[in-house]
């Protein structure tokens, strides 16, 4: 916190910092004989009203009162990592995109608008990287009609928690109704360790997700739109550990190379055969592919409460970069139950 040189606790902050990485105290128990303090850092997404509200890494907003402030000041950017590959959050989102494609888009000035009928919220919501072209409320608008033409729900995916993302753009969402669904992390770390980490044997690699490997897919009954969208990206691989005697496979993996970057996904393992280390030899498989073709630097999502896959990819080096939100437009009562009858046909992260 912000101390003065005659050793007291000052606030440094206006309303003229919305929008900056701020670090606050305030009272908790306000009036109390036994104060105690909150400690709160993020990016300063409102003062209005006599009320702050700060957007924290994780992307959860806290409300604070004004008159509860002790001290608070501006403060750097979210560091980097310390280890691992450097990137920004807009290299590392485009290289995400890269790897997920839908099968139709359409640019609304730096928002890129996606849909592929509904197979998962990546490939079906608008990626804002940038300036719409239109006030906000404009551009929502346009958002609005342009999934309601195509009979899918508008979701927009956001980022928090590192240097460039959208701490802004969620709050504005947030007060317009617009609902958080889904939040998950994207993480990063080199690609080296990951292929030095088992042999890899038994693992096959295919160009192709044939039916063996759909076996194993979490989502069943994939369509041609699912394949298109399983397929994309600049040079895809598919890994399989094959089942006994012609069974689904035991564990499976999905990797796209992208100059520097080798993003790993759709790693699954059968119930039955998990702590065998088969999670791990099909990244290492994949690992040593993506070398091969030049690639030094991994990513993957994963979500919060994942505490399996948090554990694997920790171990192997990965750290979060920064965490990653679906918003969907409001509902109104008449479609209530349409928005939950859909919800399955949306794959996370």
């Amino acid at each position: 916190m912000e101390i003065s040189a005659a050793g007291r606790l000052e606030i440094r902050i206006t309303t003229a910092d919305v929008g900056k990485r701020v670090s606050v105290r305030c009272l908790s128990t306000p009036g109390s004989t036994h104060e105690k303090f909150t400690d709160t850092v993020g990016v300063l997404t409102s003062w209005d009203t006599g009320e702050l509200v700060i957007t924290r890494r994780d992307g959860q907003s806290v409300r604070i009162p004004e008159s509860s402030l002790v001290a608070g000041k501006v403060v750097p950017p979210a560091p980097a990592r310390r280890r691992g590959p450097a990137a920004s959050y807009e290299e590392l989102a485009r290289v995400a995109a890269r790897a997920w494609r839908p099968v139709e888009s359409e640019q609304l000035g730096e928002w890129e608008l996606r849909a592929a009928s509904g197979f998962t919220r990546r490939a079906n919501s608008v990626l804002p990287l940038g300036d719409p072209g239109l006030p906000l409320d404009e551009a929502l608008t346009v958002v609005r009609r342009w999934y309601g033409d195509r009979g899918l729900p508008a979701y927009i995916q956001t980022a928090t928690g590192a240097e460039g993302t959208q701490e802004l753009l969620c709050a504005e969402l947030e007060r317009r109704g617009w609902a958080r669904e889904v939040t998950a992390e994207l993480w990063i770390g080199a690609l080296a360790p990951v292929a030095d980490r088992a042999a890899g044997a038994g693992v096959v690699l295919s160009r192709a997700a044939d039916d063996q490997w759909l076996g194993r897919y979490q989502r069943k009954g994939v369509s041609e739109v699912a394949l298109k969208v399983l397929g994309s990206g600049p040079s895809v691989w598919f890994a399989t550990v094959p089942g006994a005697g012609g069974a689904a496979p035991a564990a499976i993996g999905r990797l796209v190379v992208d100059r520097r970057w080798a993003g790993f996904a759709a790693v699954e393992v059968d119930p039955e055969r998990r702590r065998e280390g088969l999670a791990t030899e099909v990244m290492a498989a994949l690992a040593r592919q993506a070398l091969d073709e030049g690639a030094s630097a991994a990513w993957l999502q994963v979500e919060a409460d994942n505490e399996g896959a948090r554990a694997l990819y920790g171990g192997m080096g990965f750290g979060a970069h920064h965490s990653y939100h679906h918003y969907r437009e409001p509902a109104s009562d008449e479609v209530a139950t349409d928005v939950a009858n859909d919800a399955d046909r949306y794959e996370s992260p």
